[in-house]
């Protein structure tokens, strides 16, 4: 490749993933001054909508891409900034990421990151979004096929909901934090549709424990548990890079027995720690305060290790 690197403030290993904005973490992740971006705020593509509502834009739309290096191997990065509207697809945000998706058929990168901070989907741009969301799935299936491992990192203030979790189940891999959270339907809502009763989305401890990066770990939604360090999604990044699994049709189909079986054995589960348990788990009361080397002592004792066949 051909680099015209651009200058990002550096940013500490140990700097926390959860705090840092999306251009801090891209300075962690990559190689230091190899990264490139594509259509940065300079270019001021910014949404044609926003504005009909009276609400503020962000230059860049709240989606940074480009490409960079990760010890030494060439990648493409997408990385949403969870500050600007919630991380929330619009017209321009998906599109960004689907160019990107696109590119990376001609420039056959080592992999291709998404760095994930979303809400889901804007409200204002609901059509242009849903459109994007669909649109980037696509993209990931073309781009997998092709032989090129697609990386989602889940650790930011938003987590990684509604759109941007169905996203997320179509990525080769997936690495998650303590602070990452995935689900199709966010807490509010669920709580919206079905009353407090059903789901309370101001009980933290519940939301975490069903939603929460443990729990997705567990039940083999994510590949990886990291801490909370930029430098520890680094070297979960890089150790993905040469295992995430080929995309083919036996793939898909054992992927769909195992999301079938996991939902004979486990649909009844009243909560979190119920599930935990049918896994093996012998204090599920215990896992939510566990370190990660802990959490990684204990999917190392269990039966059956969770896995995934995406």
């Amino acid at each position: 490749m051909d680099w015209k690197p651009v200058a990002l403030s550096t940013a500490p290993l140990d700097q926390s993933w959860y705090e840092a904005s999306a251009r801090a973490r891209l300075a962690g992740l990559l190689d230091a001054d190899t990264f490139e971006e594509f259509i940065g705020p300079a270019q001021r593509m910014m949404s044609p909508h926003l504005p009909l509502f009276e609400l503020p834009r962000a230059f860049d739309d709240g989606m940074i891409v480009g490409r960079g290096r990760l010890d030494g191997r060439d990648v493409l990065v997408a990385a949403q900034e969870g500050r600007f509207m919630g991380g929330a697809f619009g017209e321009i945000h998906g599109a960004k990421l689907v160019g990107l998706l696109r590119a990376a058929l001609a420039v056959k990168p080592a992999a291709l990151l998404i760095l994930f901070d979303t809400g889901g989907v804007r409200l204002q741009e609901a059509n242009a979004g849903e459109t994007a969301i669909a649109e980037i799935m696509r993209a990931i299936a073309v781009t997998r096929a092709a032989g090129i491992p697609v990386i989602g990192l889940i650790g930011g203030r938003a987590g990684c909901y509604g759109g941007g979790g169905l996203i997320a189940g179509t990525c080769a891999h997936l690495v998650i934090s303590e602070g990452g959270r995935l689900s199709v339907s966010g807490p509010e809502v669920i709580e919206t549709n079905r009353g407090a009763e059903e789901f309370d989305s101001r009980d933290r401890a519940l939301v975490w424990r069903t939603m929460g990066g443990k729990h997705r770990r567990l039940i083999g939604a994510a590949d990886a548990f990291v801490d909370d360090t930029i430098g520890a999604f680094r070297a979960a990044a890089l150790a993905a890079i040469p295992t995430a699994p080929t995309f083919d049709l036996a793939s898909l189909e054992a992927e769909q027995a195992r999301l079938e079986a996991r939902l004979a054995r486990f649909g009844d589960a009243q909560d979190a720690t119920e599930i935990w348990g049918r896994l093996g788990v012998n204090d599920p009361a215990a896992v939510p305060g566990l370190t990660t080397e802990a959490f990684d002592t204990l999917l190392d004792s269990l039966p059956e290790r969770p896995h995934h066949a995406r």
